[in-house]
């Protein structure tokens, strides 16, 4: 028998030993490779039926919020997230004991995570996000409408903070242009995309920002997607940045469920 940890020990003698919760997922799904979650505690799963909790041992009386709890949080889940079809659970969710896990989280809320992990299954989140060169930009647009040249030769040699009908005239011309620009474009980027994910959700900007959107994305197209994108961020490296970042969990795309 595997010697335990100084965490297992204390956690196991106390009467107030409890379960951190990092998420739920198909039991066929379990990773092979062992991993560890907050204070280094090895993460376990509790199952009920098809599904399982990754968890793992702490004291009730533990608080927490430290950054370092976060991180060793969010690797847990992204690890899972990795392998096979994940809903993640709520940061600092403690339940008793392992049977309270089966009675007070898998038991009451079997059908919604079954129904979220069922509409997870094959798919991957991606974060694809997109940013203005500044200057690059802000210099189109001065090209682009001779009135927009005009005041900004006119407002050149104005002293910093000054108050001039000018300068309000020409901020308002340049968001009005900027914004359009970023519609314009946005659009085009996600015309690039949207035949090749199976969801998504685009998020606000402001800002040098372009585009921010999470996708959902077929493992199987996971490969075509990257190499399309490549191809556009070669097409416009010189005024704008693209970034994919992923796979992720998909807390875009898990609604709002128990625990979640």
């Amino acid at each position: 028998m595997p010697e335990q940890t100084t965490v297992e020990q204390a956690v196991e003698h106390r009467p107030d030993a409890g379960r951190y919760v990092y998420a739920v997922l198909p039991a066929s799904g379990v990773p092979e490779q062992e991993l560890t979650g907050i204070d280094e505690a090895p993460v376990e799963y509790v199952a009920l039926g098809g599904l399982v909790a990754a968890t793992t041992a702490v004291a009730l009386d533990r608080t927490f919020g430290r950054r370092a709890d976060l991180l060793a949080h969010s690797k847990v889940v992204e690890q899972l997230a990795r392998e096979t079809s994940t809903v993640p659970v709520r940061f600092g969710s403690v339940l008793i004991d392992r049977d309270s896990v089966v009675s007070d989280l898998l038991g009451p809320s079997e059908p919604w995570f079954t129904e979220a992990l069922a509409a997870l299954e094959g798919v991957e989140q991606f974060s694809l996000r997109a940013t203005y060169d500044r200057d690059q930009v802000l210099a189109e647009i001065v090209r682009a409408d001779p009135r927009v040249a005009d005041l900004r030769a006119r407002t050149r040699d104005l002293p910093d903070g000054a108050m001039h009908p000018d300068l309000v005239a020409l901020g308002e011309a340049v968001a009005t242009a900027w914004e359009h620009k970023r519609v314009e474009e946005s659009q085009a980027l996600l015309s690039h995309v949207t035949p090749l994910v199976a969801d998504l959700r685009v998020k606000p900007v402001s800002g040098d920002h372009v585009l921010d959107v999470a996708l959902l994305v077929e493992r199987t197209r996971r490969d075509e997607l990257e190499a399309v994108l490549e191809d556009v961020a070669a097409a416009v490296h010189e005024r704008i940045r693209i970034r994919l970042m992923g796979p992720l969990p998909p807390y875009d795309f898990v609604g709002d469920g128990p625990w979640v």
